[in-house]
């Protein structure tokens, strides 16, 4: 059985080192290709960004200049020393941050209590939306953020530990994501038909489940969502991804978690 890995080869100039590429969130349609499989650490070309499933909520993404980026971060990110240069966590539970990250991390950015992130790093720019927290009919205001990057083109963003459907102020906010990190689970966050209306509404080119637990839910969100996206399993933890070479039809890339080795 063929086994089928995303890659995405760039088609732009590269810009200036300094400057960040200006992404303005809007996909371009294009058939992806089957090629090679890389480590984290190897080199990314110009134009794309690597995208890792770690665990749970917690992705890593590393750019042409190799920085490194994390999402939901709890404090390991796996057996490599690999020290980011940005995190994000949300703090719904224990598993979407730490209270002790690395010191020698530059970028550590809290996602609750209305937070207002705007970190421009030059090739990356890092922003957030917050939405609330709803547990058991507590509201926490602003107790969660979609955490948004943009790099390479491309806007890449991740729903955190989403309780409710954005309002029209936050999908403006957020803009036109290519690639979506979205939770699954059904019941810790937003119920999944609620989910999966958020995710019809964004209409992402990509779209990666996470926060999938044993995989039931996973399982549920996959054939119902199947109808509108194709479904993609390759089996593997990372794939590269550029603006030039998103999936014609938006595509559900099931990635499985593995951390750094």
């Amino acid at each position: 059985m063929l086994r089928f890995v995303l890659s995405f080869l760039m088609m732009a100039a590269p810009a200036a080192a300094q400057d960040r590429v200006p992404s303005h969130c809007i996909a371009l349609a294009d058939a992806g290709t089957p090629v090679h499989k890389a480590s984290f650490t190897a080199p990314v070309a110009e134009g794309e960004v690597r995208i890792r499933y770690l665990t749970h909520a917690s992705f890593a993404l590393r750019t042409p200049m190799g920085k490194v980026l994390v999402t939901d971060y709890t404090g390991f990110i796996g057996a490599d020393d690999t020290v980011p240069d940005v995190v994000t966590m949300n703090n719904a539970h224990g598993t979407h941050w730490t209270s002790n990250p690395d010191p020698r991390i530059p970028h550590v950015l809290q996602g609750w209590d209305n937070a207002d992130h705007h970190l421009d790093l030059g090739e990356v720019l890092v922003r957030n939306v917050p939405t609330d927290v709803m547990n058991r009919g507590f509201v926490r205001p602003g107790g969660n953020s979609i955490f948004i990057f943009e790099v390479a083109g491309l806007c890449i963003g991740h729903l955190g530990h989403l309780h409710h459907i954005p309002d029209a102020a936050q999908f403006a906010a957020i803009g036109r994501l290519d690639v979506l990190m979205v939770p699954v689970d059904g019941g810790y966050t937003l119920d999944l038909p609620s989910m999966m209306s958020v995710v019809r509404r964004l209409r992402s080119s990509v779209v990666v489940p996470m926060h999938w637990f044993s995989g039931a839910s996973l399982e549920v969100f996959l054939a119902e969502m199947s109808t509108e996206f194709d479904v993609v399993r390759p089996e593997i933890s990372q794939i590269d991804l550029s603006l030039a070479r998103l999936p014609g039809k938006p595509t559900i890339i099931v990635l499985e978690p593995d951390y750094l080795p």
